[in-house]
């Protein structure tokens, strides 16, 4: 990975080198791509994440967008404190520490920042993990098999004994590919931690309120009880 940083006016741009050849602004316009017919897809969550195609690369486009009541007042703005304290910076620099280290995580592409005043304004570029599922859409459908809980908890696992926090493990950011892969995405506001069991728990009781809530709130939602205790054995039973 070969590290590079631009800007353009008021926007700072920093890219893997190695992987992108170009780093321009309208890599990170969605009018410019569609534009330009590079789009192939999208899914909705708390914002838009927005799939397109440049230099053979299957990319995933994400537009930093708060939650919650304060969304109403800054909807997509953040206090500027410097670049390398911004989101973006942030889960781009951890998305490259965990790849490198060969964690189950969407390749880090390009991260922007667009500062005006005392405000800023993020974008994300990774690379698509294709043919994968979240875990919630899985379950909309069907249940999982014993093997496959237990592969979730082994891979959440491996996350915890690098000290790496999520802070919002939840089943929308577990992916599940083929031949039983599990990945996890959208590391927003995670961070390298000092091995504390609490936080480890949590994030799995977080987990756990995740699934519950969308098993509450659809009929026939394939998550039981029994797919719990699966999950939490293979994840403790590596200790």
């Amino acid at each position: 990975m070969k590290i590079e940083t631009r800007s353009v006016s008021s926007q700072h741009i920093l890219y893997d080198a190695d992987t992108l050849r170009e780093a321009e602004p309208w890599l990170f316009d969605r009018t410019e791509l569609q534009n330009r017919g590079l789009l192939t897809g999208l899914a909705r969550g708390r914002g838009t994440t927005w799939f397109y195609a440049h230099d053979e690369l299957a990319l995933v486009l994400r537009h930093y967008q708060r939650g919650g009541m304060i969304a109403q007042l800054l909807y997509d703005r953040y206090l500027w404190t410097g670049i390398k304290r911004t989101r973006a910076w942030r889960e781009w620099a951890l998305l490259a520490h965990m790849y490198a280290r060969d964690l189950p995580v969407p390749q880090p592409i390009a991260a922007r920042v667009v500062r005006s005043g005392i405000w800023y304004r993020a974008d994300l570029i990774t690379r698509r993990i294709l043919f994968t599922e979240p875990l919630a859409d899985k379950l909309m459908h069907n249940g999982l098999d014993v093997p496959r809980w237990r592969g979730i908890g082994l891979c959440i696992r491996r996350f915890h004994d690098a000290g790496v926090y999520h802070a919002d493990l939840n089943a929308h950011n577990i992916l599940l590919g083929k031949e039983n892969a599990v990945y996890l995405a959208d590391f927003d506001k995670g961070e390298l931690r000092k091995h504390d069991q609490k936080w480890k728990d949590e994030n799995l009781e977080r987990l756990h309120r995740s699934l519950m809530k969308l098993k509450n709130a659809n009929s026939g939602f394939g998550f039981g009880d029994a797919d719990w205790t699966s999950l939490v054995e293979a994840y403790r039973a590596s200790r």
